[in-house]
């Protein structure tokens, strides 16, 4: 029987890599897609983790990722849309372009050309990592907010397409992790925004994908990660 693969997007660092891991963990053998190679992972190898370097911005790059992909003969478990960039409102319509193609185009692409990657009848799932601004909107990210919204709309409509095959589903942080460099202002103002108040740390979307791959009767749902944020 042939081993199934995770494939995390954008997996090299934060969230993506800590899923990446927890998953070998687990017994899973996981592909992870990144922007660029790390040193790091010459001196420490990524066990159980096979690296594809991609550039989702462009649609060769994107077409190269799934060429590759598909040339390894691999069969699917799962995949994880976790590719994310992060731009303010500064850089204009080239701004909007880059996330357009990093949070829609690239899942867009990957979801139709890979649909035949998993095995039939077997356990399958998609999962689109968006945001809390998704639903809410954002005054001073708006391009980012908009891309990740139509990531979350993706999700409805391949929810329908895929079924009963595949399950399709998102989650949507809002503060999981700070990053390095955070001042502790910040961090003091930020945590005041959700209900909980705290930094909970990566683990908590590990869980909350496990709970989409593991539950058979979830499909066409976005599972809201925000510590009450909305409240």
């Amino acid at each position: 029987m042939t081993e199934s693969s995770i494939l995390i997007t954008g997996g090299a660092q934060r969230l993506g890599l800590h899923c990446a891991r927890r998953f070998v963990e687990d017994g899973h053998h996981v592909i992870i897609t990144c922007r660029r190679m790390r040193d790091e992972w010459d001196q420490t190898p990524l066990k159980g983790i096979d690296v594809i370097q991609a550039d989702f911005s462009t649609l060769g790059g994107i077409e190269a990722f799934i060429s590759e992909l598909q040339s390894r003969n691999v069969t699917l478990r799962a995949i994880i849309h976790n590719a994310s960039l992060w731009l303010g409102e500064d850089g204009g319509h080239e701004s909007f372009q880059t996330m357009f193609m990093i949070h829609m185009q690239a899942p867009y692409m990957i979801n139709i050309a890979c649909k035949g990657l998993f095995e039939a009848g077997a356990p399958a799932d998609i999962i689109h990592l968006t945001d809390y601004v998704a639903q809410h909107g954002s005054s001073k990210h708006v391009a980012y907010a908009a891309t990740k919204a139509g990531l979350e709309n993706l999700t409805q409509s391949f929810a329908r397409q895929y079924a009963p095959s595949i399950k399709v589903n998102s989650v949507a942080p809002f503060l999981i992790m700070f990053n390095e460099g955070d001042s502790e202002e910040y961090k003091a103002k930020a945590l005041t925004k959700s209900a909980l108040k705290i930094e909970p740390g990566p683990e908590v979307v590990y869980k909350a994908v496990r709970y989409l791959m593991d539950n058979i009767y979830v499909t066409g749902q976005c599972l809201k990660l925000d510590g009450g944020r909305h409240l």
